[in-house]
């Protein structure tokens, strides 16, 4: 009974007797219990708390049963539902088990029998859950990547396996990149590759909403709590509750909404705003920042304590520059799905488009090549893109070497050894001894770059 003690039944019956006797049996089993009088009370309360399971008898004024299970199966596919008829009334349990109900209970219902059904309902959708799991990753590895990540590059296979690691966790993650790294798309996988994966991920661009209505957005609100609140309105913190809060752009958010972050963290308890009852929560957090917190914190602009509680586990995400032969695999990813949005019999890039593509800095990273080859699908007049369909500053990448200043160390490490290789013929024993590295250095440097060192010519016979 471990996992359905905390499991959260929704039960909805006009019948005052019958919703009251099921609502007191399964809290003493140890359910968490909510309550709906008919069809449209209970669409509201799923709108506001997420369920684990839905208890509703078919026979309603107003929104019926059925009605509710038809919303529920475009809403909230994978949540199970137990309908409950009058007895005699087989053909309207058959059409609901039609419609997707997991089990069907006849008045007056007996209470082992509905304990039974919820069991068995959470123990199919979490098989469900394994096996979409299972599927996935199958995918993940015959693509070379991790749900929504692609690449294969060495920082991204050290990237795959932390995450893999951290996701069975409830420790709070810290990821930090450059913008359009794809943070986000890690946030997402870390999620769904752990056991909340059947709950809801919730995010929130902290970023982009003014102080008080950030703290609205995360804790909610009482109905009359400020000019505007007519209605109580549930918070990103309870949608969440036991699933996992993704917040963007942490760095951003003012120091009073630190605080009361720093003590959901600790406490895992909040109140809405104008609200004083203590809310409990389960949630995950996962934060990502492209701002240096560590900086941030000796400024005095970010809270250490809070800093902390965030960074449990870290992870950098790799700038796309770094990441070599990726960025063609990305490419062709992106080309693939524009081609056939735009119906443009577009199949790939021929090797000057991928040259420049490899040789460009990428300074806005994936987000930026996303955009780059969907302009260039949209206006190319041929079968493969090539390097006048590339935007300006990627067409002529590469073609000026360096630039100093305005390049980083490794891309300066970069054109010396790609330029010291071309010089001698792809040797790389003869870079290595001009340019004073091991052999070993630049061959590790040539398979970050996704560019093979040329083999040696056989001697004649």
């Amino acid at each position: 009974m471990s996992q359905t003690n905390k499991a959260r039944v929704l039960v909805v019956d006009d019948e005052d007797v019958a919703r009251r006797g099921m609502e007191k049996l399964l809290k003493l089993e140890g359910y968490q219990v909510e309550v709906a009088d008919d069809g449209d009370t209970a669409m509201r309360a799923l709108d506001e708390h997420a369920a684990d399971v839905v208890v509703t008898d078919l026979k309603m004024p107003r929104v019926d049963g059925m009605a509710l299970l038809a919303h529920i199966r475009e809403r909230f596919p994978g949540l199970p539902v137990i309908v409950v008829t009058a007895f005699g009334d087989v053909s309207s349990a058959v059409t609901a088990m039609r419609a997707g109900a997991e089990h069907y209970l006849v008045k007056p219902v007996d209470f082992d029998e509905l304990q039974l059904a919820i069991e068995r309902s959470l123990e199919r959708r979490d098989l469900r859950v394994e096996a979409e799991q299972l599927r996935q990753q199958l995918n993940d590895r015959d693509r070379g990547g991790l749900e929504g990540l692609l690449g294969s590059s060495p920082a991204m296979q050290k990237l795959y396996k932390t995450a893999m690691q951290i996701a069975p966790a409830r420790a709070s993650v810290l990821i930090t990149g450059e913008s359009g790294t794809g943070k986000g798309e890690l946030a997402r996988a870390i999620h769904a590759k752990g056991p909340r994966a059947s709950r809801p991920f919730v995010t929130l661009n902290c970023a982009s909403l003014a102080e008080s209505l950030l703290e609205s957005e995360l804790f909610g609100h009482e109905r009359g709590s400020f000019t505007g609140a007519d209605r109580r309105r549930i918070g990103r913190f309870e949608q969440a509750h036991g699933g996992t809060l993704f917040l963007d752009e942490i760095g951003e958010i003012p120091p009073s909404i630190q605080l009361k972050l720093l003590r959901v963290l600790q406490e895992r308890t909040f109140e809405r705003v104008g609200g004083d009852a203590p809310i409990k929560v389960d949630v995950r957090l996962i934060a990502a920042t492209n701002r240096d917190l560590p900086h941030e914190v000796e400024e005095k602009r970010f809270r250490e304590d809070l800093y902390y509680r965030l960074n449990v586990v870290h992870i950098e995400m790799p700038p796309l520059r770094t990441r070599g032969q990726d960025i063609l695999t990305l490419a062709q990813h992106f080309l693939t799905r524009f081609s056939r949005d735009n119906h443009k019999p577009v199949t790939g890039l021929s090797d000057g488009a991928a040259a420049r593509l490899l040789a460009h800095r990428w300074p806005g990273n994936v987000r930026e090549l996303e955009n780059a080859i969907e302009r260039a699908v949209v206006l190319t007049e041929g079968g493969q893109l090539t390097e006048d369909d590339l935007p300006l500053e990627v067409a002529t990448a590469g073609r000026t070497g360096v630039q100093i200043p305005g390049s980083t160390m490794a891309e300066i490490e970069r054109y010396a050894i790609e330029a010291t290789l071309d010089a001698v013929g792809g040797s790389t024993a003869r870079a290595a001894e001009m340019l004073d590295l091991s052999i070993r250095t630049i061959q590790y440097r040539l398979h970050e770059y996704g560019r093979a060192p040329a083999r040696a010519p056989r001697p004649q016979a």
